[in-house]
């Protein structure tokens, strides 16, 4: 695809990726648990939220959950610790089970009846790029309204689908310069 940039900051430039910036963006939305997964608190309520339902029991198995219902139990009760690498299990399986719950949520909102979200594109920085190679980016905004693909990408945790969803649903819209904001320094938008 034209525009693409191939060396980002070889000069010096400093930024993410756009579809980086909404995934990140878009986490915030969800709220998740503030409480870190390595407090006894903060694995309790993933593991409440994640077992107060057959539905999200299920959903948190088939997101990599495999311990035994024992188990949990004992989690929840203090008896027992999970090991580090069922912490990282109970964090995955809470995240992808929570973006699936807020995602049908989030695309109302965002969509809001085809009105769309008012996006805000801020430049990359770069302040470290030498003047004669520094280029005339500047802060743009835009009424995203097909936030579809998007979400669904975000939802399934597939960072290509969602780059292609960013660029081809978003970011083009900015016009001939858009490869300008394929790099940023923060996407902005509420839902």
């Amino acid at each position: 695809m034209p525009e693409r940039n191939i060396e980002f900051g070889a000069y010096g430039a400093r930024g993410l990726k756009g579809h980086e910036a909404v995934a990140r963006q878009l986490d915030e939305l969800a709220a998740f648990i503030a409480t870190p997964i390595t407090a006894r608190r903060g694995v309790a309520a993933r593991l409440h939220y994640l077992t107060r339902t057959d539905h999200a029991l299920r959903a948190a198995r088939a997101a990599g959950l495999t311990v035994t219902d024992d188990t949990i139990r004992k989690w929840l009760q203090g008896k027992r610790r999970p090991s580090r690498k069922n912490l990282e299990r109970i964090e995955a399986a809470y995240r992808t089970v929570r973006r699936h719950n807020v995602a049908r949520y989030l695309l109302a909102r965002l969509n809001r009846e085809g009105r769309g979200t008012r996006v805000e594109f801020h430049p990359v920085n770069q302040s470290q790029v030498d003047r004669p190679r520094q280029r005339a980016v500047s802060f743009r905004m835009l009424n995203v309204r097909h936030w579809d693909r998007i979400v669904d990408a975000w939802a399934h945790d597939d960072q290509q689908a969602l780059d292609d969803a960013w660029v081809n649903d978003a970011a083009v819209d900015l016009g001939s310069e858009w490869g300008q904001y394929e790099y940023v320094t923060n996407i902005g938008f509420a839902a």
